[in-house]
Parts: C-alpha cells; structure tokens; sequence
C-alpha cells in the first residue's frame, strides 16, 4: 500500500458508508444537459456540484448528457428541494433527467491492478 502510495496510484482512502443509517436512504443517479458550454460555464457548474454535500460523483461525459451525477437525499422532497437550488436556478441548464436508484448492486472505486 505504501508503494502505490508513493507511486501515485492511491488518490486517497475512503470509507462506504451507509446512506440508510446516515438517513439519507434515496440515491439518484442525474443526468444533466446544459444550454452552452462555454468554459466559464462549465467551470461554474462543476464549482457548485464540488460545493454540493449531496452530490456524491459528478462526471463530465459524452453523450446525450453534459454531467452525470451521483446524489443522495433524505427523501423526494429533499431532492426536489435540490433540483430547485442547483436545476431550475439556473439559468443554463437546458434539463435534466433523473433515475432513483432501487438498489446499490455494487458501490466503490476499486481499479484491476496489474498482476
């Protein structure tokens, strides 16, 4: 561990915890479209995704969306609470189409090393 460590292949340690015992039991995978692209924007969207406690993975990708995240939130009103601040505030998102998680198959960041 010390070598990857050193190495640079170990970006940090981190602990799975339960979102049922912390209370906030609905995961909600987001895809999210925005209107421009322009850097400024981008980097404006990212800033408040990084600031969000509830967004636990943020992507920038291809494809049909521009972001996809990964959030956790009490309940539905909690995450409704959440698209209004971070969605519908905003001006440049063009939409955003959310998937609720019915169960977590597989949770983690575990890469295959090389034998």
């Amino acid at each position: 561990m010390n070598r990857l460590r050193q190495r640079g292949y170990i970006e940090a340690d981190t602990a799975i915890l339960s979102p049922e015992r912390l209370g906030r039991g609905l995961m909600l995978v987001v895809e999210v479209s925005l209107q421009n692209e322009r850097p400024a924007d981008l980097d404006r969207f990212k800033a408040q995704m990084r600031a969000a406690p509830e967004v636990m993975q943020c992507y920038y990708v291809t494809g049909n969306a521009d972001f996809i995240l990964i959030l956790s939130a009490r309940d539905m009103a909690d995450y409704e609470a959440f698209s209004r601040r971070h969605f519908f505030a905003e001006d440049n998102v063009a939409r955003f189409r959310t998937s609720a998680v019915m169960e977590r198959v597989k949770t983690g960041f575990a890469l295959p090393l090389p034998l």
